[in-house]
């Protein structure tokens, strides 16, 4: 360990002379040994952004250097979890120090004492290199936490490994090159955990949100934004996506939101039941909370912790979605810490990197085939932009768009109107459309990516009419273009909205979600056909079955009476058309 001494303090960001360091070593500063992370350096000046607050220590204060860079410990223990932006348990430190945490505190990012029983799956002799999987513990109720070769191990065979109840701290077993095996391992957050090879994005991330699976839907190992004003549904769009997607691990980032959206998400998170499995959410989720009262430097480290506990999971062969709530928050961050650097500024005072920041974070998603296996993980990364009074031409947002290839725009428009979730399908879009056709033709209907491309054609054809509408009212217009009108009404009520608070509403199959549209393509092609008989469109919006469609969302037997619905509809039809 190598010693300097403070000489210059601005805020989060304080210089060191006389330290010998390397970029992204971790530092501890002061008196009360508050931890930073070494960001410049110039000859034997190290500047260190330090992730507590510093107001109180001065010049001449101590600076030790751990030699280390920033690095979370992976192992079991960390499903359940509570973090601040830097791998420090929550409910650690408030054990330790109540409700008002004290600088300097420290607390091992996983219980060191608790005893888990581990059980090996491979045996003396056995080849084995980075990331293969050598034994398994019962992490929490039903989820498996299968233990590791640290990556970076050439591939060698074990010389000793026994099953038995274990520390994370004991020797389980002994390679031979002589390197120890343990329950936990370390890893530098700002390295991506190295894969054998990635895979093409051609499964869906089902999140059974109709909107996002049946118009924008995103794939496993694939990135998407949501950009949205405040009050438009971020949050709770998030947390729909981390209770009902198909994902089997949940990373929640609170990066930088207000302490009342995050208290809201702590407490309600344990409360959570699985839909999978009947127990608590929070069984197979961590939780990582940085309000945008807690220090900016470890709001800039946490997204960087989640991602690296999502790709650990991702090579034991689960598929990890990621929530980060907000980047915008994150990117703010940077600029702060920029801007103490003094560094030539970009666009609206952001960094110049903030781009190549944002695209690295971004990249980290993937579906892919880990190290020393045959299994398939992914991590897809689901990322929410504040942008400010909604602007989306604001440099985060434009710049997430470039690497991100599904886009969610929040509409506070449509949130105004109590149209939840308020996703703009006009402005929105996903770039996996072709990606999925197969996959969706193989596993819900040949015809998905036909009849989805249809409300998508009359949803835009809306959009023309109602500027006609707002002019001379519907009444002027063609009875087709009414009829036109009348279905994508039936669109937006019964597909595009969706009641998060509803027991059964709040979670759509993929299944239900097609039959919906199919009922309300069939209204509208029968309706046409009754139209060329003579039918007026003044008796088809008099149709009383039509509006019951809407009524197969909140039912758990929607296919009977959807298949009631459509057969009292064509009665209708066939009276008015008589």
């Amino acid at each position: 360990m190598t010693k300097g001494k403070l000489y210059r303090i601005a805020g989060p960001v304080v210089v060191a002379k006389g330290l010998k360091a390397r970029m992204y070593d971790v530092v501890l500063v002061g008196k009360e040994q508050l931890m930073g992370e070494v960001i410049q350096i110039d000859r034997d000046t190290a500047t260190i952004q330090v992730y507590e607050d510093t107001a109180g220590i001065k010049p001449g204060e101590e600076v030790v250097n751990t030699g280390k860079p920033l690095t979370v410990t992976l192992g079991p223990g960390l499903l359940t979890s509570i973090y601040d932006g830097i791998q420090r348990p929550l409910p650690a430190l408030q054990a330790q120090q109540g409700d008002f945490i004290s600088r300097g505190a420290t607390a091992d990012g996983i219980d060191m004492k608790k005893k888990w029983k581990f059980t090996a799956t491979k045996t003396k002799g056995d080849t084995v290199s980075g990331s293969s999987i050598v034994g398994e513990v019962e992490e929490t109720e039903g989820n498996i936490h299968y233990i590791m070769v640290p990556p970076g191990v050439k591939e060698t065979t074990i010389k000793k490994l026994t099953s038995g109840t274990y520390t994370v701290t004991d020797v389980i077993g002994e390679l031979e090159d002589g390197t120890e095996l343990k329950l936990a391992h370390e890893w530098p957050v700002r390295q991506a955990r190295p894969v054998r090879r990635k895979l093409n994005p051609t499964v869906p991330l089902v999140t059974g949100q109709r909107v996002f699976d049946a118009f924008f839907p995103v794939v496993k190992g694939g990135a998407a934004a949501i950009p949205g004003p405040f009050g438009a549904g971020k949050t709770v769009s998030q947390q729909q996506l981390a209770k009902w997607s198909d994902a089997d691990i949940i990373v929640y980032v609170g990066c930088g939101e207000r302490g009342n959206e995050m208290t809201e998400v702590l407490t309600e998170f344990p409360h959570l039941t699985d839909p999978r499995s009947g127990k608590p959410l929070l069984n197979r989720t961590v939780l990582i909370a940085n309000t945008s009262n807690m220090p900016v430097a470890a709001r800039e480290a946490s997204v960087y912790t989640g991602v690296t506990i999502a790709e650990y999971y991702r090579d034991m062969g689960y598929d990890v979605a990621l929530m980060a709530d907000s980047t915008s928050r994150w990117a703010e961050a940077m600029r702060e810490i920029s801007s103490r650097l003094e560094e030539m500024p970009g666009e609206e005072g952001y960094p110049a990197y903030l781009a190549t920041r944002l695209s690295e974070f971004y990249e980290r998603a993937a579906r892919a085939v880990p190290l020393g296996t045959d299994r398939e993980g992914s991590v897809t990364i689901i990322g929410a932009v504040s942008p400010p009074g909604g602007d989306f031409s604001e440099p985060v947002t434009q710049n997430t768009l470039r690497v991100t290839k599904t886009f969610w725009a929040l509409d506070s428009k449509l949130a105004q109107r109590r149209h939840f979730p308020s996703v703009n399908w006009l402005t929105s879009y996903s770039l996996y459309q072709d990606n999925l056709e197969e996959w969706y033709a193989e596993n819900v209907a040949k015809d998905w990516r036909e009849t989805v491309e249809r409300l998508q054609r009359m949803l835009q054809e809306e959009e023309k009419l109602m500027e006609i509408v707002q002019l001379v009212g519907s009444d002027s217009l063609p009875e087709k273009q009414q009829l036109t009108l009348e279905a994508t009404r039936l669109v937006r009520e019964f597909v595009l909205q969706q009641n998060a608070f509803h027991e059964i509403d709040t979670y759509s199959s993929l299944e239900k979600t097609y039959i919906l549209m199919r009922m309300i393509l069939h209204f509208y092609d029968q309706a046409q056909q009754a139209m060329d008989k003579g039918v007026r469109m003044t008796q088809i919006l008099s149709m009383k079955s039509k509006d019951e469609i809407g009524n197969a969302k909140f039912e758990k037997d929607y296919k009977k009476l959807l298949t009631e619905v459509g057969e009292r509809m064509e009665k209708e039809l066939a009276a008015l058309a008589r």
